[in-house]
């Protein structure tokens, strides 16, 4: 029950950061200044896939948590490799935006850190070990 209680939490978790990183995009790249419709377009783009991914993992992890459970080898592997995913996106986030002045980029390593824990966690206490 812990180990759903802390996938449940992770998701949710990871799935709001997800919204909050699309949400503001427009805004978000306005605030570059003046940039070609290149520049544009990539850096709408990049903001955007990275909320998808978010909300991709803490979907994935939802829905393995409901269908599977999380006693199962797949499962545990889906728990980990999301884990895995979102640390390689918090160092990513580390070495890059926060670096920036932008508080709530500065915080996304935290964030992505914390809910890779919690799935860790939650593959250890909830499987068989794998």
């Amino acid at each position: 029950m812990m180990s759903e209680i802390l996938l449940y939490v992770g998701s949710g978790a990871i799935i709001v950061w997800g919204i909050a990183h699309i949400v503001p995009t427009k805004s978000v790249v306005r605030g570059f200044g003046e940039l070609s419709n290149d520049n544009r377009l990539i850096i709408t783009m990049e903001w955007i896939a990275e909320g998808l991914t978010l909300c991709f993992i803490g979907a994935l992890v939802l829905v393995i948590t409901i269908a599977a459970g999380t006693e199962g080898v797949a499962s545990l592997y889906v728990f980990r490799g999301c884990a895995i995913m979102l640390i390689a996106l918090a160092v990513l986030s580390l070495f890059t935006g926060a670096q920036t002045s932008v508080v709530p980029i500065k915080i996304c390593p935290f964030v992505k850190g914390s809910v890779a824990l919690l799935f860790f966690v939650a593959s250890i206490i909830g499987g068989s070990g794998v």
